[in-house]
C-alpha cells in the first residue's frame, strides 16, 4: 500500500508507491557514454585545452602540465562569473541582479575511464582535499554566500564529459532549499534543543531498517522521505555544519565509504546517473544581516552529502505540485544497497 511522509527538516511530503512496480531489476541501465580520451581536455597531456588551474595535487611538476593527481580549473562555460561588481538586488515584482560568482571543474583524475567507485581511497582523499581547499579559499571573497560542491554522474544527470570530475559554484545569495533546511533545523533547535540531524542519525541506527552503512565517523541511510527511489543521505556522526572541519580521521573514513556505496549503486541500480550534493552552511561575513534561520546555525545545521539517483522522469504531478512519487521504499532500496556493498 502506498504511504504519504513527510521530510522532518522542509516539511516536503512524498508518495512512497512500491506498487508502481519499479523493483532494482526494473530499471533499465543506461547506455555507457561514447569514450573519448584522444580530444578529452580534462585528459593529462591536454592541459592546454583547458582554463589556467587554479589547485591542483601534483608531485613536483610545473602547473599545467602532465604529472598531477587532481585538477581544479576555470569552467570555460561558467553559470556565474567571478568578473563584475555585486549589485544590489532589484526589489519589486521581478527582483534581480547581475549574474556574480564562480563556477569550477574538478578532475578527479588523470585517468579518463577511472570513475570514483574504481578509485583507491588515496585518491579519493585528494579529490576530497580539493574540495576542502577551494571552499576556503573562494570564502575569503565576501561577495559569495553559499559553496555548492556536486558531481553530476552520467548525461541524464547533468554530465557533458565522461572523463570523472566534479563542479563548485559560489552563489552570491543563499539557495531556498537550503534557507528551509536552516528554517526547518533552527526551528526544531528552538523546541527541543537538540540538532535534528543529529537525532536523524541516531533514529537511523536505532531503527536500522534504512542505514546502508554506519561506519566509525558516518552514516549512510536511505532518506525516511525521499523524492527519488536509493536516494541515500551520509551525515557525519559528530557535528559539524561546515565539512572544511573534517579530520583526517573523518576524511579517510569518508573515502572508504564513497567508493563503497558508488560500488554498491552499480550492484543494486545497474550504475544509474546520479547527483551527489554536499549540503554546507551558507557562509555569512561579519557586519552583514544574518537570514532568518542562519542565526546560531553552527549549533542547529548539520552538514551531510546527499546522493539522488535518476532512474525516473519528473512528471506532471511533481513539476504541478512538488509532490514527488517514489517508487521503491527506502528501506528495499537501503536492503538493496547493502547487498551491493563490497567487502573492502
Amino acid at each position: 500500500m502506498s504511504e504519504l511522509r513527510q521530510d522532518p527538516v522542509i516539511g516536503r511530503w512524498v508518495v512512497i508507491a512500491p506498487e508502481r512496480g519499479a523493483r532494482p531489476q526494473e530499471f533499465e541501465p543506461e547506455p555507457e557514454e561514447d569514450i573519448r580520451a584522444d580530444v578529452c581536455p580534462m585528459c593529462e597531456g591536454n592541459e592546454r585545452m583547458t582554463l589556467p588551474e587554479v589547485f591542483a595535487i601534483r608531485d613536483s611538476t610545473e602547473p599545467d602540465r602532465p604529472g598531477w593527481y587532481v585538477r581544479v580549473v576555470p569552467n570555460k562555460f561558467p553559470a556565474l562569473r567571478v568578473e563584475g561588481e555585486l549589485e544590489a538586488v532589484e526589489t519589486g515584482l521581478f527582483p534581480h541582479m547581475n549574474g556574480i560568482g564562480a563556477h569550477e571543474i574538478v578532475i578527479e583524475t588523470s585517468e579518463h575511464t577511472m570513475d570514483l567507485a574504481f578509485a583507491p581511497d588515496e585518491q579519493i582523499i585528494r579529490v576530497l582535499t580539493a574540495f576542502r581547499r577551494r571552499v576556503e579559499d573562494l570564502r575569503r571573497d565576501t561577495r559569495f554566500r553559499h559553496f555548492v560542491v556536486f558531481r553530476n554522474h552520467r548525461r541524464a544527470a547533468g554530465a557533458t564529459l565522461s572523463h570523472p570530475h566534479s563542479q563548485i559554484i559560489a552563489l552570491p545569495i543563499i539557495p531556498k532549499l537550503l534557507l528551509d533546511q536552516l528554517a526547518g533545523s533552527s526551528r526544531y533547535f528552538s523546541q527541543n534543543g537538540r540538532c535534528i540531524f543529529c537525532d536523524i542519525v541516531q533514529r537511523e541506527l536505532d531503527e536500522e531498517v534504512r542505514i546502508v552503512q554506519a561506519t566509525d565517523h558516518f552514516v549512510a541511510a536511505a532518506l525516511y522521505a525521499s523524492p527519488y527511489a536509493y536516494g541515500v543521505n551520509i551525515y557525519p556522526r559528530r557535528h559539524s555544519h561546515d565539512f572544511v572541519t573534517m579530520t583526517v580521521e573523518e576524511q579517510v573514513d569518508l573515502a572508504s565509504l564513497l567508493r563503497r556505496l558508488l560500488m554498491a549503486y552499480r550492484s543494486a541500480a545497474f550504475n544509474p546517473p546520479y547527483n551527489l550534493v554536499f549540503q554546507m552552511a551558507p557562509s555569512i561575513p561579519p557586519a552583514c544581516e544574518v537570514p532568518q534561520g542562519c542565526a546560531n546555525m553552527e549549533e542547529h545545521y548539520h552538514w551531510h552529502i546527499q546522493v539522488a539517483p535518476r532512474l525516473s522522469s519528473v512528471a506532471g504531478l511533481e513539476w504541478g505540485t512538488s509532490f514527488y512519487i517514489n517508487p521503491v521504499a527506502p528501506e528495499e532500496a537501503a536492503a538493496d544497497l547493502r547487498k551491493g556493498l563490497p567487502s573492502a
